[in-house]
């Protein structure tokens, strides 16, 4: 059976951890991203571990894990959302400037993406959580 993971939910405040990003564009990106992902998912945001603030969860096979998040680092602003769906690499290729890993959408700064295609990743990556994993739900 496999290590359950570190990251899980905490009590911590989410508005506190926002408002305490040193860098001020990095918090208010953080703060519309935290809008954003909110509206979206229909789920309130909920601090995973120290720096990740996930919006619904799901069972995964490592355990719980949010069912899109974001984190407002220092080099970087961390999104993850899903991109295994159909038309994923259109909006990415539409999206504006951006870096991605395996499960990470990094960005530098909000102000460089297309807020429509954002929003429509956003909306798609939950609905693909949603339908990949049918308990999904609130944390």
């Amino acid at each position: 059976m496999p290590a359950e993971p570190k990251t899980r939910p905490t009590d911590a405040s989410v508005p506190d951890f926002i408002a305490a990003v040193e860098n001020t564009r990095r918090r208010a990106d953080a703060e519309a991203i935290n809008a954003l992902m909110t509206e979206v998912s229909g789920e309130p945001a909920v601090l995973w571990g120290p720096s990740i603030i996930g919006y619904g969860s799901y069972r995964g096979p490592t355990g719980d894990w949010p069912i899109i998040g974001f984190s407002p680092r220092k080099a970087n602003l961390v999104l993850y959302v899903w991109r295994d769906f159909d038309g994923a690499d259109d909006l990415l290729a539409r999206l504006g400037k951006h870096k991605t890993s395996v499960g990470c959408l990094y960005v530098n700064r909000l102000d460089d993406l297309d807020p429509a295609v954002l929003r429509e990743l956003v909306e798609r990556s939950v609905a693909r959580m949603r339908a990949a994993n049918p308990g999904a739900s609130g944390c």
